[in-house]
């Protein structure tokens, strides 16, 4: 199974916001800026994030996207499911294929999907930030400027 381009980026963009937010709200420009994504194509992906409740938008100035949940309770399961719909989807046949499978192993893509959708269950965002800050990925540094009057 290979992932879309738009669970790809959804998984980046999610994994930036728990890596590099620091549970501030952090703007789609800046998350696709240090992701290497459009900006554009990204607001579309949270969008749709949003609406499967995995994260939330700030308006106003310093507004941006903050998770909904804590990285540890986010899964890529539930990113994939987000944007590809319900696991059992995932793998099953459609169109000639489905037609065509009279003597194909049909039981076995519903087993793969649930096999695939457990794996991507067990790995969580807060896995991956571990894994990243393991590996030496750098994270982005806090705008913390203090301003005196």
């Amino acid at each position: 199974m290979r992932l879309s381009l738009q669970v790809q980026y959804a998984i980046c963009g999610l994994f930036d916001l728990a890596y590099n937010g620091h549970e501030e709200p952090v703007q789609v420009r800046v998350i696709g800026e240090r992701q290497g994504i459009p900006a554009r194509y990204l607001e579309q992906i949270f969008q749709r994030l949003r609406r499967a409740k995995l994260v939330e938008g700030k308006r106003g100035p310093g507004g941006g996207y903050v998770l909904t949940r804590a990285p540890g309770k986010i899964s890529l399961r539930d990113v994939v499911e987000a944007l590809e719909g319900p696991a059992e989807r995932w793998l099953v046949p459609s169109g000639r294929a489905r037609q065509s499978a009279a003597r194909r192993p049909t039981f076995l893509w519903p087993r793969l999907a649930e096999q695939l959708a457990g794996a991507l269950a067990e790995t969580t965002l807060e896995q991956l930030c571990r894994d990243a800050a393991r590996a030496g990925v750098p994270r982005a540094q806090t705008d913390s400027h203090m301003y005196f009057i």
